[in-house]
């Protein structure tokens, strides 16, 4: 058995302890792993008759030597992209593809599955292990379609994947968050301000929410509920008088909108149609500090929140599903996406993720009037209530 590998999206805490798990477990069984670096794009860029080139920028073959480490650190050994190869534009396209896919005009994608299940089977890899997001997995359940084995692992710091309860990458953001948003206290208080902390969350505002429930900040905004920007002000400055420190602080999705207002967009879109976002902490800081007179505290924690190795909860998830995954493959089960359901490790259709959303429940987990977490009823919640 050969398998395949790679990460895709944003890196995240947990991803090398997956891979360290999948070739360990694949090389006791006596199978081969191969790395695929660079995400979908190391697929789409690999030249299978230009093997030389290709071997040592596009692909790394993977055994318990050179993973023996990689567990001990955060990111991805297998670096990460964010390549969509069946919407490829033509700036993306490798030279050695124009002419077999050549652009009509107006055509701004072209799909490039076909060669991608080429690759796949000059490699000789027989069932391919992809770990990633939404987008990521969206383009494994293509090749399942295809008729390609796949048997796919879900990691993003949002944990917005829809048919599992927990993706790698989501306790150590969470912890991270909670971290700074305590380190902030100490100049938010000593110069009596408002603190405006950012965090990372597209769609889902989970990650706030969240972290904002375990650090007790005084109000926080999420992807799902616009907020009221005077209303906000009178409450911040409440809670900034009610403090015996004399501050306060807000946490903020970069998601997140005022009513009739926008989500902070800019850059150009990504293969999946996404731009980049970041902003609304810098808007809202301004815009307090306006309506109230206090000075602001702005910090936007973007990457802090995936950097540096996991965390104990993450390690365990992204060793447990590396391992299943290949429990799965020895089985001959493919088509899934490995997952943890009510507290227990399962398997779901890999195409569940294009299936649903998944997106913070506002009425169970949130006060929607004073912009502050709120848990109706914990019986029956899951560990990390969502």
């Amino acid at each position: 058995m050969k398998i395949g590998i790679l990460t895709g999206g944003g890196d995240v805490p947990g991803l090398n302890p997956c891979i360290k798990a999948v070739v360990n477990r694949a090389e006791e069984n006596g199978w081969e792993v191969i790395g695929i670096r660079r995400g979908w794009g190391g697929l789409l860029n690999y030249n299978p008759d230009d093997d030389f080139h290709s071997q040592a920028d596009w692909i790394q073959p993977l055994n318990r030597s050179i993973v023996r480490t990689i567990d001990r650190y955060g990111g991805t050994h297998l670096h990460t992209s964010r390549t969509n190869p069946q919407k490829v534009r033509p700036h993306d396209i490798p030279a050695f593809l124009k002419d077999k896919y050549p652009f009509a005009e107006g055509q701004k994608t072209i799909d490039c599955t076909p060669h991608i299940v080429k690759v796949l089977e000059h490699l000789g890899i027989e069932t391919l292990v992809p770990i990633g997001g939404d987008d990521t997995l969206s383009y494994a359940a293509r090749l399942h379609s295809e008729g390609f084995r796949v048997v796919a692992i879900p990691k993003t710091m949002d944990n917005d994947v829809y048919g599992t309860d927990y993706c790698i990458g989501f306790s150590t953001a969470v912890t991270r968050s909670v971290d700074f948003i305590h380190s902030l206290r100490t100049p938010t208080g000593s110069h009596e301000r408002i603190a405006v902390v950012e965090l990372f969350g597209r769609n889902s505002g989970e990650t706030a929410l969240i972290s904002a429930y375990l650090a007790d900040v005084d109000r926080a905004l999420i992807s799902e509920v616009p907020f009221d920007i005077e209303k906000l002000a009178q409450m911040i400055v409440a809670d900034r008088e009610k403090n015996p420190s004399n501050y306060a602080i807000v946490a903020v999705s970069e998601g997140a909108s005022m009513l009739g207002g926008q989500v902070i967009e800019y850059g150009q879109e990504d293969a999946y149609g996404h731009k980049k976002l970041g902003g609304i902490g810098q808007i809202l800081g301004d815009a307090l500090k306006k309506l109230t007179g206090v000075d602001i505290v702005n910090q936007q924690l973007a990457y802090l929140m995936r950097a540096g190795a996991p965390d104990s909860l993450d390690r365990m998830v992204a060793t447990s599903y590396g391992n299943m995954a290949v429990q799965q493959i020895e089985k001959g089960h493919v088509g899934l996406m490995m997952a943890l359901q009510n507290g227990i490790y399962t398997t779901v259709p890999v195409d569940s993720c294009i299936r649903g959303t998944k997106r913070v429940d506002v009425g169970e987990l949130y006060d929607a009037e004073n912009y502050k977490p709120k848990v109706a009823h914990l019986l029956g919640k899951p560990m990390f209530l969502y």
